[in-house]
């Protein structure tokens, strides 16, 4: 089987669902540190990455949108001193799509600058 972060993104098409409980299950082993939760009623993909300091953690978050803009599908973002916080789903249908997942896994291959 072809790892995550190896996968295309599928574009979310118009009358595209959410994934199931039984798929989400599936993939988060895959994604060490991931975690999905629940916002206001809309299940997220979510990870913490820490770093030694304001400047690292602000250059992950160039590279995370970097990676977002590539793919036009785009995360949440809160940067700190000291971490970043990146949520992935799929606005459109208010969920998780695999796309969420395979790019929950291409933003574990990115390395700080």
């Amino acid at each position: 089987m072809t790892a995550l972060h190896e996968q295309k993104c599928e574009a979310c098409q118009i009358g595209a669902t959410c994934i199931s409980d039984d798929e989400q299950a599936r993939l988060l082993p895959e994604l060490p540190g991931w975690q999905v939760i629940d916002v206001d009623g809309i299940k997220q993909l979510q990870k913490v990455f820490r770093f030694r300091d304001f400047v690292e953690a602000l250059a992950f978050t160039q590279q995370v949108g970097e990676l977002a803009e590539r793919f036009d599908h785009h995360p949440a973002l809160l940067t700190e001193w000291g971490k970043v916080t990146v949520s992935w789903w799929t606005h459109k249908i208010q969920g998780l799509h695999k796309t969420d997942f395979i790019l929950a896994a291409k933003t574990d291959q990115l390395q700080p600058l």
